[in-house]
């Protein structure tokens, strides 16, 4: 069973979230933040993610029994039942609110507005094709939550890494959303390849994508890291423009890898390049 519900909320996909809410802890604490946050935050991290996940499997299971893409889902076969899903959704939510508790204050009044924004996403796609940004905004916050673990301040760059990462998921959402445009359609659910079609879509999602290097390069020049950090996004960039040589509007086939691949690699060097930048500050 357990196996069962990490696939459900596809625990492993935690790598585009946890190495952004490191990003904010390190660069706030100017190094090494401690154990104590380093737990809270990484414990709180995984278990928002899971609690939105879970909610969106249980608010999707109607369309994901008849679209061929998702009906081999858990609770599409029964390998998890509604009653265990929802009690590890419940169950993620309240790991999460002590998690914060255990943070600070501010951290801890602001978690129901968290999982209540987490839990959004699920139900945007019912009436805007914004939803895809509704979905980056919610791991948008992961480098905001990092810098209130350990300093309960909103600042400048947590806020513009929020941006980035917010255009970087809508982006890569848009890219992973043009498989099912023609499901969308039918059952009149909104995305923005439904709305516009793929073509326009691919476009959109580059501009999504540009605009995340850009936040991304105002957030390290605001923090004040050292040119490693500058490296490192450049890398990041050039993944960016790989994953969209991958995709075009009439060949979809590599569409995991650069959905899954190549979206972890920035997560994971973004992640790395600024650790470093801020210990060789």
């Amino acid at each position: 069973m357990i196996g069962a519900l990490a696939r459900l909320v596809k625990i492993e996909h935690s790598v585009f979230a946890l190495p952004f809410a490191y990003i904010g802890l390190f660069v706030a604490a100017g190094g090494w933040p401690g154990w104590r946050p380093f737990v809270l935050l990484t414990v709180a991290m995984v278990a928002m993610r899971s609690y939105a996940m879970a909610v969106n499997r249980l608010a999707d299971v109607r369309y994901d029994r008849i679209n061929p893409r998702t009906a081999g889902r858990e609770l599409v076969t029964g390998e998890v039942g509604f009653r265990a899903a929802w009690a590890f959704t419940a169950g993620s939510a309240v790991v999460f609110v002590a998690s914060c508790a255990g943070l600070n204050t501010l951290c801890l009044a602001l978690a129901p507005v968290a999982l209540v924004w987490g839990a959004l996403y699920s139900l945007t796609k019912r009436f805007t094709w914004l939803c895809h940004f509704v979905l980056g905004s919610v791991l948008g916050l992961a480098p905001i939550a990092g810098w209130l673990a350990v300093r309960p301040e909103f600042a400048l760059p947590a806020l513009l890494f929020g941006c980035g990462v917010t255009c970087w998921v809508a982006g890569f959402d848009v890219l992973y959303a043009c498989q099912d445009v023609d499901f969308d359609r039918s059952q009149g659910l909104h995305s923005i390849p439904a709305k516009f079609g793929v073509g326009t879509a691919l476009a959109l999602a580059a501009f999504a994508h540009v605009d995340a290097a850009l936040f991304y390069l105002l957030a390290g020049y605001a923090a004040g890291l050292s040119w490693v950090y500058y490296v490192f996004w450049g890398v990041c960039s050039a993944v960016l423009l790989v994953e969209h040589r991958l995709i075009s509007e009439h060949d979809l086939s590599r569409i995991n890898v650069a959905f899954f691949t190549l979206n972890g690699i920035i997560a994971a060097l973004l992640g790395v390049g600024t650790l470093l930048a801020v210990f060789l500050r």
